[in-house]
């Protein structure tokens, strides 16, 4: 009785070589991720997708088990990170509270965040409120992984705890500490959003496709986190798979930009495909009016484009919204000595605020004054942006 237990105690019941082990820790790592990705982010968060009923509850019932999370929690964090990003009611904005926190206390930030019942009440509605919800996922979210903890253990013996500690600190070191963390602090940016999400890789595979963290603050709503040819989104190729099956329908994308000939006035339409595509025109114009004119007027000084700060050059191509005030006065240094891209600074920011302009009529009259006045500029890169603009339109699926 002695050697089983002490044999039991080693090995487990599988007698589990390395190799095996490693690959059940993968294999249950990534479904949690799924989980995560698939179910409380893209699908009950956004609603870009729904899962077939049976889907839909193993994500919630594997979430139940391998992480302890209430699906209406999570949900309404995340809505209220949307909702309010990089504001003081943010539930974890590195800007607000350092990234140092976000990273290391993470999960610390989510439960005090969850705590919220009125938050509750106004972010968690649509989420499942079935009787497995009300009497045993919300009331008991420390049971699943108490049930994980004791399937470690007999499949792998002693050794099953450290497997299941590595299980417990996966979401909270991905997706609380890299995701939220590191995703509003480092890495590149496909879209001028009003945030500081960047986009961690364009390969987003191995957090499921949560590496696109600037993507989808840009179209929270998209099912498809990948919008450039050279990116992947591992978690839209399951979705794409389970579609296939019968399993999942997708119900927002992001919507693609197109270009219409031979639009004389900017019209509804052009207007339209701005405001869908806000944040791809303010970075467009970045890349093709202010970064040409830096160059232009640095190589017209006898001066190099470094020797404008990048701090700075990141605030020419986001209005200079996290600047402080001290920040504020070098970039007015900067553009005191160069006449031309504080015009088009000036622009940019004429531009930006049309966008925010709530009356159509009027957005639409201020968009088409903008371009008449941009073509007869002078500023060839200015003209040439807003003849492109003009014939802006939203693709038909």
């Amino acid at each position: 009785m002695i050697d089983f237990l002490l044999n039991f105690a080693g090995h487990g019941l599988l007698h589990a070589g390395w190799l095996t082990i490693a690959l059940y820790v993968l294999v249950t790592t990534q479904f949690t991720i799924f989980a995560v990705t698939l179910y409380l982010h893209r699908s009950q968060a956004h609603r870009g997708v729904d899962f077939h009923p049976v889907l839909s509850h193993f994500f919630r019932f594997w979430n139940w088990l391998g992480t302890g999370m209430v699906t209406k929690e999570w949900v309404t964090v995340h809505r209220k990170h949307h909702a309010h990003c990089e504001t003081e009611e943010d539930p974890h904005s590195p800007q607000m509270v350092g990234i140092r926190k976000v990273f290391f206390e993470g999960a610390e930030l989510y439960r005090e965040a969850a705590a919220n019942a009125a938050d509750l009440e106004k972010y968690g509605r649509g989420t499942p409120d079935d009787w497995l919800e009300r009497h045993v996922y919300t009331p008991y979210p420390y049971l699943g992984v108490s049930l994980l903890m004791a399937i470690d253990l007999a499949l792998f013996g002693v050794l099953g705890a450290a497997i299941w500690a590595v299980q417990m600190v996966w979401i909270p070191f991905w997706a609380a500490g890299v995701v939220n963390g590191i995703g509003h602090w480092w890495g590149y940016r496909n879209f001028e959003t009003t945030d500081t999400a960047t986009n961690l890789t364009p390969w987003g595979v191995w957090i499921g496709g949560e590496e696109l963290h600037n993507n989808h603050h840009a179209f929270p709503s998209s099912a498809k986190f990948a919008l450039r040819k050279f990116e992947l989104d591992i978690g839209w190729a399951v979705i794409r798979a389970c579609e296939k099956l019968g399993l999942a329908k997708v119900l927002r994308v992001a919507p693609s930009l197109d270009e219409r000939p031979n639009v004389a006035l900017p019209d509804a339409e052009t207007l339209k495909a701005l405001l869908t595509h806000r944040f791809q025109a303010m970075t467009d114009y970045y890349k093709l009016v202010i970064k040409p004119t830096l160059r232009e007027e640095a190589s017209t000084a006898g001066e190099r484009v470094r020797r404008v700060p990048r701090r700075m050059r990141r605030a020419l191509a986001d209005g200079g919204r996290w600047l402080d005030t001290e920040g504020h006065a070098r970039l007015a240094v900067v553009m005191e000595k160069r006449p031309t891209l504080r015009t088009v600074v000036e622009y940019r920011a004429r531009l930006a605020a049309l966008i925010e302009q709530r009356k159509p009529e009027s957005a639409l009259a201020a968009l088409q004054q903008w371009i008449h006045e941009a073509e007869q500029s002078g500023n060839r890169m200015l003209a040439a942006y807003a003849a492109r603009l003009k014939r802006y339109a939203v693709a038909r699926a």
